[in-house]
């Protein structure tokens, strides 16, 4: 519910009162002693949904640009004139929910906040998350999350591009750019004291930690996160209710590979900061998009009907180039789904003959302890194995095969597989009853 205060010029108020009155509208009506060219002002309570189509009604009265609006959320109501309005508009398929465009507009304003503190927030969150990939703390990555405000800027371009607010468009877009700008170099410069400064262990590997191996490879699976935080984000802005659980669902999206490819340049990991730079990229724009399209679809337009076109033509052409843009690092997110699968067919083949190997009657009392699968990149995307290392138990005493030599021909032979095969063998010495004593390990030899 709102409660809507307007300002009536003089020569307009029974022009106001009867539309009220037609409406079914309750209000209240006190005089207007400020000396300027109002004669009263009227405040009454609308549904949600109702305040838009009124205040276009009472605009074509005469209201567009002498008169002033204030809307403030009413927590209740009670007037049985207002429960049959409420109903009459429930009726007109209209979300219950769905506030006016004069309040949207003032939200994403609201949201797209002052450049001092969208600066120090930003920066902020950028280090937290660097510092939570880095410690490998999902806990303290998603701390960071909290602080970032970059939901505002993305439904401010949404926002500004449904109702032609050409100011609004570009601020949005503006502090969008400048704030994944930020995030990368406050992440980059941040990582690099931390390297110089021996923060973190000497020779630490990026890529050996687990936050960070995830945004290493972006799948096509990204798109859905990113095109659901779009979503998520345009209807709570236009229902009314708190952003502050859906901005801490696109900073997931932008944050964390934001600061990875900090790392990835700091550390000098090419691949690390090319492929969470796709991600950085395509999540903007299926945020962009998701949100775009939701807004045009809520039947958010202009206040001038003159300038429906305009903003359906601009709207359109951003959709078409934001598509276009995603479908064409799409191509990348493809190239790494399809990568992992083949990697992972290509472990499994290589399990598969390392096991089938061992069931040869030369290897008979063998066990496999454990299988470690080296790789390298190759062209900052696909993955190739290098090596196989293996730990094989054996009885002790026992004569070694040739199994490292082996493997690898029939990897060769049935799969195609050239990798470089190491085994380390265990001896084991097991008690004639298991249930006495269990399995002793004497000694470890790598051949």
């Amino acid at each position: 519910m709102r409660l809507v205060q307007v300002t009536i010029p003089t020569g307009k108020r029974e022009t106001v009162l009867s539309i009220l009155d037609d409406e079914g509208i309750d209000y209240v009506v006190t005089d207007e002693s400020s000396g300027r060219e109002y004669t009263a002002v009227a405040y009454f309570p609308l549904p949600t949904n109702a305040v838009e189509p009124i205040l276009e009604t009472l605009r074509e009265a005469g209201l567009e640009r002498e008169a002033y609006t204030v809307v403030l959320k009413a927590e209740t109501v009670e007037s049985e004139r207002f429960e049959a309005l409420a109903e009459s508009y429930a009726e007109t398929g209209d979300s219950e929910e769905r506030i006016a465009r004069q309040e949207l507009e003032s939200r994403a304003e609201e949201l797209a906040s002052a450049l001092p503190a969208y600066v120090v927030m930003t920066a902020v969150s950028a280090v937290i998350a660097t510092a939570g990939l880095l410690l490998d703390s999902p806990a303290t990555v998603v701390g960071s999350m909290v602080i970032a405000p970059l939901i505002g800027p993305a439904m401010a371009a949404a926002v500004g591009s449904v109702i032609d607010d050409g100011e609004l468009f570009r601020r949005g877009v503006g502090l969008q750019l400048f704030g994944v700008a930020l995030a990368v170099v406050s992440s980059t410069l941040f990582a690099a004291f931390v390297q110089a400064t021996n923060l973190v262990p000497p020779g630490l590997d990026p890529l050996s930690l687990s936050e960070i191996e995830e945004r290493l490879a972006p799948s096509v699976l990204s798109l859905a996160v990113a095109l659901g935080a779009g979503v998520a984000g345009a209807v709570s802005l236009m229902t009314g209710v708190s952003t502050a659980l859906v901005g801490v669902m696109i900073a997931v999206a932008l944050i964390p590979p934001a600061a990875t490819v900090g790392i990835g340049i700091a550390y000098g990991e090419p691949a690390l900061a090319v492929g969470s730079a796709v991600l950085v990229a395509v999540n903007v724009l299926s945020i962009n998009l998701a949100a775009l399209v939701v807004l045009w679809y809520a039947g958010y337009r202009p206040g001038q009907f003159f300038k429906h076109d305009r903003a359906r033509i601009a709207t359109l052409k951003r959709i078409g180039v934001l598509v276009a843009a995603i479908a064409l690092l799409s191509v990348f997110l493809g190239g790494v789904t399809y990568d992992s699968y083949r990697m992972a067919n290509t472990e499994q083949d290589i399990r598969d003959g390392v096991a089938t190997e061992l069931e040869e009657p030369a290897y008979s009392g063998y066990e496999l302890v454990d299988l470690e699968i080296e790789t390298e990149t190759e062209r900052l995307l696909f993955h190739r194995p290098t090596a196989v290392v293996g730990t094989v138990a054996a009885p002790p005493g026992e004569t070694r095969g040739e199994l490292a030599e082996g493997v690898r021909t029939r990897l060769a032979a049935e799969h195609g597989i050239e990798v470089d095969v190491r085994i380390l063998y265990v001896e084991i010495e097991r008690s004639s009853d298991r249930s006495l004593s269990p399995e002793r390990r004497v000694g470890q030899t790598p051949v």
